[in-house]
C-alpha cells in the first residue's frame, strides 16, 4: 500500500498525509467511544482533492471512513474493529467554506464547516443555524449533524435535515457517481461542479428558493402531539432518511444546503424546580398542547446530575466561560496530547489530565455557581431550564400561578448572569459522569451512556431503570431535552456487573416502552441498526466501501 500513500501525497502534499502512529492517534480515537487503525489519515484541502482521494481509495479497494470534527459520541467517525481491507480515514476540517445565500435565509456548507463558524457568519444577518453549540460537545461540524440526523436543545427545530446536497455515491460497479441536489447550476462535469462550488462561481444574492426541503419543517407539529404513542424524533426515523441526511458516512458529502432561522429579538430564562416529576409533565403538556407555547429550549437535569455537574464539571464550565467556545476544541486536543505524554512518563497512568483538572477544580478554582443556585440544586429533585421568547413570559407566569401550588414548585425568572451560568452548568453535565467514572475506575464498573427518545405521551419518564437491575448500579444520571422527550442516561455500574448484559436489558426495556434508541447520537459502533436503517445504508453504499460496520452491520466488501 506504499504506492497508495504516495498517490495521496501527490494529491494533498506530504504534510497532510499522516502515517505514523503518533500523528494518527488523535484521529483514530473517538470523542467518547471507539478506536481503530488506519493505513493513513488524509486531510484534503479542496473539494477536488477530496474527490481524487476517494477515487484512489476505490481503485485500491480501500475502505473510506469520513471524519470532520470527530465529536461522535458513539464512535461513528473512527475505525473500529477488524476489517477485510485497508482503512483510510479522510478528515475534512480544512474544507470549512460557507456560502451565504440571499439575505442569509439559507446557506451552503462544505464538509469542515463548524456550527461555531456558521453562527459567526450568520450574525450580521440576524439569523441562527439549526443547532446551538452541542449539549454534549463543542466544535461539532454542520455536516456531521446532517449526516447523523442529530437533534439538540432547540425544541422548534427537530433533527438536522436537508434534501439538498452535493454528494458522491459508490455504485454497484464500484464507480463514483456525483449527484447535485443543491438546486444550484454548477455545470455537468464532476470536476467542474466541484471547482465552481469551491470558487463560489454561482449566483448567491438573488438565488431562487430551493425546490428541496432544507430543514425539518413539520417538527413543531410533531413535537406538539403530546398524546402520540411514538417518539417525536430519533435517528432511524424513515421520514428523515434522505441522501445526505442520516447517511452516517455511507456517501461522500461535499456540501449541504440548509435553512437558517430568525434570531430571537429578546429571550427570557426560567429555572423551574420541583420534587414532583408530575409537575414538569403537566408543564410540558400545557405548553406543547396545540402548539400553545413552544419554548426555544427546555433542558432537564435530575438532582443527581445537578450535583455531579457541580462537583465534576467545574473546569469545563470555567473554560467555556473564560476562554470562549472557539478555543475548546484546541483545548481538548491538548488534553489528549498531555495524556499521551503523561502515560509515556509514567506507564500505567490513565486519564492524567482529568486527575489534574479535578484537583485544580477542588482546591484552586473558584466556585462557579452562586449560593442561591446551589441551594435550589440541593433542595429539589428535578430541574428544568426553560428559554423562551420574551412574549411567552406572561403565558408561563400565568400557567404557574393557575395550575401549580407555589409551595411545591420553584420558579425563578433568571438574570442574564444566572441564565448564562445555568446553561453552562447544563453543558458541563454531559462530561461529568465520565469524569466521575474514570477517577473512580478502581472501585467502579463501566459507564453505560444511553441516548433514548421516549414516546410523546410518556408520563413516567424519570424512572427508567427496572427494579431488579438497581442493585447493579452505583449511580444513574438523567438529563436531556425534556419537551422533545429525548433523554441521556449515564449509568455507572458497580464493579463486577457485566455491562453487555445490563445494556441489553435496558435496550429491551426501552423497546417495551415504545422508545427508540439511539435518539440523536446515532448508532455508531455502539448500537445495532434496525432493518430500515440497514436497508438505507445498503442502498447508499452497495459495495460497503464507506464506513462499513456502522450500526454493527457487515464490515466485508459488498456486504458479504
Amino acid at each position: 500500500m506504499n504506492n497508495l500513500v504516495e498517490s495521496f501525497q501527490e494529491v494533498v502534499g506530504r504534510k497532510h498525509v499522516l502515517i505514523t502512529e503518533t500523528d494518527k492517534q488523535n484521529f483514530l480515537k473517538g470523542y467518547r467511544y471507539g478506536a481503530g487503525e488506519a493505513l493513513a489519515v488524509v486531510r484534503p484541502g479542496s473539494l477536488l482533492q477530496l474527490w481524487r482521494i476517494v477515487q484512489l481509495c476505490l481503485k485500491s479497494h480501500a475502505i473510506i471512513v469520513m471524519q470532520a470534527a470527530n465529536t461522535s459520541l458513539t464512535g461513528g467517525a473512527t475505525p473500529h474493529g477488524v476489517y477485510d481491507r485497508e482503512v483510510v480515514l479522510v478528515e475534512t476540517l480544512r474544507l470549512r467554506q460557507i456560502h451565504i445565500l440571499g439575505k442569509g435565509e439559507q446557506v451552503v456548507c462544505h464538509p469542515g464547516a463548524t456550527l461555531h463558524c456558521l453562527g459567526q457568519e450568520l450574525e450580521p444577518y440576524g439569523r441562527d443555524p439549526h443547532s446551538e453549540l452541542g449539549s454534549s460537545c463543542l466544535g461539532a461540524s454542520v455536516m456531521g449533524g446532517v449526516c447523523n440526523n442529530s437533534g439538540g436543545a432547540l425544541v422548534r427545530r427537530g433533527p438536522a435535515y436537508t434534501e439538498a446536497a452535493l454528494y458522491a455515491r459508490v455504485n454497484g460497479r464500484g464507480e463514483l457517481d456525483l449527484v447535485n441536489d443543491l438546486d444550484i447550476d454548477l455545470g455537468c462535469n464532476p470536476e467542474e461542479i466541484l471547482r465552481r462550488l469551491e470558487d463560489g462561481e454561482f449566483e448567491k444574492s438573488n438565488i431562487s428558493r430551493c425546490k428541496h426541503t432544507c430543514s425539518a419543517e413539520r417538527y413543531i407539529d410533531q413535537v406538539s402531539k403530546i398524546d402520540d404513542p411514538s417518539p417525536a424524533r430519533f435517528n432511524a426515523n424513515p421520514e428523515y432518511l434522505h441522501s445526505a441526511s442520516g447517511s452516517a458516512g455511507r456517501i461522500i458529502v461535499f456540501a449541504v444546503r440548509l435553512d437558517t432561522f430568525p434570531k430571537s429579538k429578546k429571550t427570557r430564562f426560567f429555572h423551574i424546580a420541583t420534587n414532583s416529576a408530575d409537575d414538569l409533565t403537566l408543564l410540558r403538556r400545557s405548553m406543547l398542547k396545540d402548539g400553545a407555547c413552544v419554548p426555544i429550549s427546555a433542558e432537564y437535569l435530575s438532582k443527581e446530575v445537578f450535583d455531579l455537574s457541580f462537583r465534576y464539571g467545574k473546569d469545563t464550565f470555567l473554560a467555556v466561560r473564560y476562554l470562549g467556545t472557539h478555543r475548546l476544541p484546541a483545548l481538548f486536543r491538548f488534553r489528549r496530547f498531555a495524556d499521551r505524554v503523561l502515560t509515556q512518563i509514567k506507564p500505567g497512568l490513565r486519564h492524567g489530565s482529568d486527575r489534574v483538572l479535578q484537583f485544580l477544580s477542588k482546591y484552586l478554582f473558584p466556585a462557579h455557581l452562586d449560593r442561591q443556585l446551589r441551594r435550589v440544586g440541593e433542595k429539589y429533585a428535578h430541574h428544568l431550564f426553560l428559554k423562551v421568547d420574551d412574549e411567552q413570559t406572561q403565558f408561563i407566569q400565568d400557567l404557574v400561578n393557575t395550575r401549580f401550588c407555589k409551595s411545591n414548585i420553584y420558579v425563578q425568572l433568571c438574570s442574564e448572569t444566572q441564565a448564562r451560568d445555568l446553561a453552562l452548568h447544563r453543558f458541563a453535565a454531559a462530561g461529568a459522569a465520565i469524569r466521575y467514572s474514570v477517577l473512580n475506575e478502581r472501585r467502579l464498573g463501566e459507564l453505560i451512556a444511553l441516548d433514548v427518545a421516549l414516546p410523546r405521551n410518556t408520563s413516567e419518564w424519570n424512572d427508567l431503570i427496572p427494579n431488579d437491575l438497581r442493585d447493579q448500579v452505583d449511580g444513574a444520571f438523567l438529563y436531556g431535552h425534556f419537551f422533545c422527550h429525548v433523554f441521556h442516561l449515564d449509568i455507572v455500574l458497580k464493579r463486577g456487573t457485566v455491562s453487555s448484559e445490563f445494556k441489553e436489558r435496558m435496550l429491551g426495556e426501552f423497546e417495551d416502552r415504545g422508545a427508540e434508541c439511539p435518539a440523536e447520537h446515532n448508532v455508531g459502533h455502539l448500537y445495532k441498526a434496525k432493518p430500515e436503517l440497514c436497508a438505507f445504508y445498503r442502498e447508499l453504499d452497495p459495495t460497503n466501501s464507506l464506513n462499513p460496520g456502522i450500526g454493527q452491520t457487515s464490515r466485508n466488501e459488498s456486504w458479504a
